[in-house]
Parts: structure tokens; sequence; C-alpha cells
């Protein structure tokens, strides 16, 4: 069903919360009450963006984040040509030369990356986007059936 001027898109407001997690236990109870879910949409509104600060960045930080990733993408690469490998010797020197040029070239990116934002940059973080409320819309043909079945969710608890 395409969206028009006089509904929004999603459908009709049948719940509104503060939450995701209850918008989500909302849709779940009318999920477990056999009611035709597809016809449901949870729609955040009031969005922000929330940067979560997880420590200091130095330079030794940096080269150490860079070498690690570094080496799964060498031991990655060395696992893969380890396979042509004739005997167990061969397969042990592809997986630790592999382990180890990844761990250098990682450690010199990471350390390449660090200089380049000269100091503009010296925290780690994770950005996440939030919503305000969570309204759960449905189709107009269902909503006062999901109305009631939520209605009788807000009664139990």
């Amino acid at each position: 069903m395409s969206a028009s001027v006089s509904m929004p898109l999603g459908g009709v407001q049948v719940g509104s919360y503060d939450s995701y997690e209850r918008a989500q236990a909302a849709v779940d109870y009318l999920s477990d009450q056999k009611f035709p879910v597809e016809n449901v949409t949870i729609i955040g509104t009031d969005l922000k963006q929330v940067e979560r600060v997880l420590g200091r960045l130095t330079t030794g930080r940096a080269i150490a984040a860079g070498a690690a990733g570094g080496a799964w993408w060498g031991l990655f690469v060395g696992l893969l040509l380890g396979i042509f490998a004739v005997d167990g010797a061969g397969w042990i020197g592809s997986v630790l030369s592999g382990l180890l040029i990844g761990l250098v070239f990682g450690a010199i990116f990471g350390w390449t990356g660090y200089a380049a934002t000269r100091g503009r940059r010296d925290f780690t973080s994770t950005s996440q986007i939030v919503a305000g409320h969570y309204d759960v819309m449905c189709n107009p043909a269902q909503a006062e059936q999901a109305r009631a079945l939520l209605a009788q969710l807000a009664l139990r608890g």
C-alpha cells in the first residue's frame, strides 16, 4: 500500500512508546495474539545522534589498534596462502609470514592515520542515532483490532 497525503507513512498510529524496546514488545505482543504484523510499522521520531566517548587516543593506542587489525588480515591471508602449501612447515611459514606482515603494515597504517589528524581528534568514540519516541503504526483496515490488543497489553502491565 503506498502512502498518500491523507495517510502518513506506515498507516495510522495505534500506540506510542518512549523506548524502542517497549515498541518492539508491543509488536511482539500483537504477533503473539496472531495479529497480522506485516501491516505494522515502528517509526522513530525526534531523532538525535549520540556519540559516546570511549577514551583518549594516543599514538601508542593508534599503532596498537592498527597492528591488531593488520594482524587479523595477515592471518586471514596467511591461512588462504597456506592452503597451497605442500607440507606442514610451508603452512606454518605462510601463516606466520602473513601474520607478521599484516601486523607491521597495520601498525604503519595506524600510525599514519593518527598522524594525519594532527591532534584534532584525540579520542575514540561510537555514534548512534536514537529517537525521542516510537510510534507503532498500522494499516487503517486493522487499526481498531491493533488498538484493542494493545489496550489489553497496557492493562496487563
